[in-house]
């Protein structure tokens, strides 16, 4: 019988592995990948373009059947600037929680998924096992593109997918998409005395930015709305703003990121089209009057779907009935998990240990008593596929 001790010990060395997001995540997917071989297991590699990092995807028993897939990202926020009481990338057990970066999300489920390897192949089912282990999820989930394209072109699929982010063993149904945009804002420097002769790239960023602001009250006042998140409505916000030289020079560039949180059921493009024509349109119209190499660019940061299954399908109503809980929510952040079930056709929820409340902050920490409840329901997972 798999024990917590063996899944902790796998999550030692799995936050041992610094694989912030801008850092490779190699070494630690050669630990994977060197785990999963001692166990007689093959793995497939997927690389970005540096080939510093790589997405690893796993069957564990049969390869002529689609089977339950286990999805989790490797990289981690960074610890930069946070104040840790404890080195962030030794795992610390104190008072019953286990403190290191990606603790809680997600290596705890990463840990908890490997450890279960040798119960799966002991029990020799007829539904598989997959592991989907991603890079680049932080950053807007960029890196499992690459792992859907592989996936995209095989015959057989995973029939159902469980990404294990944290929210502490509950199921969630459903999380709101994003769209991120870098603005970029071109003017015409000069002299602050003669501020009128210039095209401040600062002031139109504002009015641009302000404009935006407008959009997010509109959608706060007029939805549509979906009561089951803490916020239920579209949300848009600008979230960096860089720009000018100094104060005596009128700034010929400005450039700010912005966002666009969405519900499932809405179209983000109808806002992103908006802000991009009232920039075109009215404000870089106006700049052109005075300068014509002024004006406005944009560029995606990052996109992903929002993720919504049927609370009453069989598939969830298996995992509650697993967890002995017949509740589900939804929640504000954001996963993998619309983009295997929109690009791929793959029924996905999302359930794992530890709390979202702890990810990102100094002293992210899982308890041991949600990697033991994480465990338990992988075991019955496991279990319930024996006659399936």
């Amino acid at each position: 019988m798999t024990t917590t001790k063996e899944a902790t010990e796998l999550l030692q060395d799995l936050v041992s592995f610094d694989t912030t997001s801008y850092k490779s995540n190699l070494e630690l997917i050669e630990y994977i990948k060197s785990y999963l071989t001692n166990c007689g297991i093959g793995s497939t590699l997927v690389h970005d373009d540096s080939g510093k990092k790589a997405n690893l995807y796993a069957t564990i028993g049969r390869d002529d059947v689609g089977g339950i897939m286990l999805s989790g990202h490797t990289d981690v926020v960074p610890v930069s600037s946070q104040r840790w009481d404890t080195d962030p990338f030794c795992l610390t057990e104190l008072g019953g929680n286990l403190y290191g970066r990606g603790s809680a999300d997600m290596k705890g489920f990463i840990a908890l998924a490997l450890s279960r390897v040798p119960k799966i192949l002991s029990l020799e089912l007829d539904t598989p096992f997959h592991l989907a282990f991603s890079y680049d999820e932080e950053v807007g989930c960029i890196g499992v593109q690459r792992l859907l394209d592989l996936l995209e072109n095989r015959a057989i699929k995973p029939r159902c997918c469980i990404v294990g982010e944290p929210t502490s063993m509950e199921v969630v149904v459903g999380h709101k998409g994003k769209c991120s945009r870098r603005v970029h804002v071109h003017g015409h420097a000069c002299h602050s005395g003669q501020a009128p002769f210039g095209v401040n790239a600062v002031d139109y960023a504002a009015e641009l930015i302000v404009f935006i602001r407008k959009l997010a009250k509109e959608k706060a006042n007029n939805g549509p709305f979906d009561y089951e998140y803490e916020v239920p409505y579209t949300s848009l916000h600008t979230g960096t703003v860089s720009g000018g030289t100094a104060l005596n020079i009128v700034p010929n560039y400005c450039e700010f990121d912005y966002e666009i949180r969405h519900l499932y059921e809405e179209d983000p493009q109808k806002l992103l089209d908006k802000i991009e024509s009232y920039a075109r349109d009215y404000l870089q119209v106006d700049m052109r009057s005075h300068y014509k190499d002024t004006g406005f660019d944009f560029k995606d940061i990052a996109t992903y779907p929002g993720l919504s299954i049927d609370p009453n399908s069989t598939f969830v109503n298996q995992v509650k009935q697993l967890l002995s809980n017949k509740t589900h929510r939804k929640v504000i952040f954001g996963t993998e998990g619309g983009l295997f079930n929109q690009r791929l056709g793959i029924p996905t929820l999302v359930c794992g240990p530890g709390s979202i409340d702890q990810a990102h902050k100094a002293n992210e920490y899982i308890s041991l008593e949600q990697l033991q409840m994480g465990g338990h329901f992988l075991d019955k997972l496991i279990e319930s596929q024996i006659e399936g």
